[in-house]
């Protein structure tokens, strides 16, 4: 065996020799700056319209761009911004090309949402009940049914939300009910969360029916003198989602999705992911703010390196781990998108309760992977920059605001709970119909339960 060569035993190198190669690198011209690719993500399908999809919205995206964190500081709600989209009918992505839409793939939906997000993340998070709402009506087996909703959507009306009651029904109930009148139904009740609902032309209401099991969908028009819009969403983060209250007096209603009609769908799944989509827009985001940041800063510190920032290795570290959180988080996304649209395209032989629990699993193990992420790139933004990176004036910090709100939607703890419940026990996520209160446990089930317990 020949024994390893030690770098120290290597003759000394020709000093004429690096001479030269140092004069003929100060004759090339300057290197040209690196382009920044864009992120091809595994599991795309390759037969999507992803690419011309894009060259149609993103120079709605950039206008959108230019005044979110102004809009952010001022809490000035995106009426023009969300009538910017309406007019390319980005409402209608989903909608097949011979009913007025795009005919884009799920997948293709789901990365122009994030390119949205990163523009402005509150006005992707507000068409978070659109995106469902089509997603329903896609399924829907009535024809007639769906080519009413695809030529609004095409139309370029939205739909908005209004699921979640503030409080005094219990879990799993309702206290907004739907009553028989007039050969209709009329709806009654107050809702809270209504997010998007303020720039909406239709609500999604969820209601209960009298001697009917589960949860209906109600949809009204917000245009409706029964149908009260507030703008009262008071969150410190996504404040310009119209997550408010609405409230319903008797109000006609146009169309009722049945629990049957909503089987097919996996409806909380794709909620979940809009949210998601919205986490990825939000890092993307936060890594442009950085790097934007680094190019432009001239002042150092003195206990730094002393070279300037866009060429102190520490700084560029933090950029490159942002980066890196970014396309994991896009590649989790993406992934669990991809899950959905092969499950529900083909059914691939499950069971409406097995398409639920697969579609769950994939937006639970994915929210549950990327929220740390998310909340870690938006505050690990700040110690590349320095102090004067918190000045109000600079409002960076409306990307932590921003991602720690989506982030207490339908909490990740709770999720990871039912993934690890699959993964040891078997147990498949199970639906609720409502979010409520919970009734307090009786003090004597509590003490039988100790006095079982307690040992000698």
């Amino acid at each position: 065996m020949v024994p390893p060569v030690s770098p120290h035993a290597l003759p000394p190198a020709d000093p004429g020799f690096d001479a030269g190669v140092a004069v003929a690198l100060d004759e090339l011209p300057p290197p040209t700056p690196a382009r920044h690719l864009i992120k091809l993500t595994p599991g795309v399908p390759p037969d999507g319209r992803y690419d011309e999809l894009a060259a149609v919205f993103r120079p709605v995206f950039a206008r959108i761009a230019e005044g979110a964190a102004t809009r952010d500081a001022d809490r000035t709600l995106p009426f023009e911004q969300v009538g910017w989209l309406n007019k390319e009918r980005f409402g209608a992505l989903r909608v097949p090309v011979s009913d007025g839409g795009h005919g884009a793939t799920l997948a293709d939906t789901f990365r122009l949402l994030i390119e949205l997000a990163e523009a402005d993340s509150q006005v992707a998070h507000l068409l978070r009940s659109h995106v469902g709402f089509v997603e329903s009506i896609l399924a829907h087996g009535d024809a007639a049914l769906r080519g009413r909703w695809f030529a609004r959507f095409a139309a370029g009306q939205l739909v908005g939300n209004a699921y979640t009651e503030r409080g005094g029904n219990a879990l799993g109930t309702l206290n907004t009910v739907l009553e028989e009148r007039d050969g209709g139904w009329r709806l009654t009740g107050e809702k809270y969360y209504c997010t998007g609902t303020i720039f909406a032309d239709w609500v999604a209401v969820a209601a209960a029916r009298p001697g009917g099991p589960g949860r209906d969908i109600a949809v009204v028009s917000t245009q409706h003198s029964g149908v009260r819009i507030f703008d009262d969403w008071d969150g410190f983060g996504q404040q310009l989602t119209g997550t408010g209250s609405t409230s319903f007096a008797a109000v006609p209603v146009d169309t009722v999705l049945r629990p049957a009609d909503l089987a097919a769908h996996p409806e909380s799944a794709v909620f979940q992911l809009v949210l998601l989509a919205v986490q990825a827009g939000i890092c993307r985001a936060v890594l442009g703010d950085a790097r934007a940041a680094v190019q432009a800063r001239t002042r150092s510190f003195s206990t730094g390196t002393g070279v300037p920032v866009a060429n102190d290795p520490q700084v560029l570290q933090i950029v490159g781990e942002i980066s890196a959180s970014a396309f994991a988080v896009d590649a989790v996304v993406l992934a669990a998108v991809a899950e959905l649209e092969s499950v529900c395209g083909t059914g691939a032989g499950l069971s409406a309760a097995e398409r639920y629990a697969v579609c769950e699993l994939a937006a639970n193990r994915a929210q549950t992977a990327i929220q740390p992420l998310v909340l870690a790139a938006a505050s690990r933004l700040f110690d590349g920059l320095g102090a004067s990176s918190t000045a109000r004036a600079c409002n960076l910090d409306r990307h932590w605001r921003n991602a720690r709100t989506v982030a207490t939607h339908n909490p990740a703890i709770y999720k990871a709970r039912i993934v690890g419940d699959y993964e040891v026990n078997g147990n498949a996520p199970l639906p609720f119909d409502a979010v409520g209160d919970v009734a307090p446990p009786d003090p004597r089930h509590l003490q039988a339960s100790r006095s079982a317990t307690d040992t000698p």
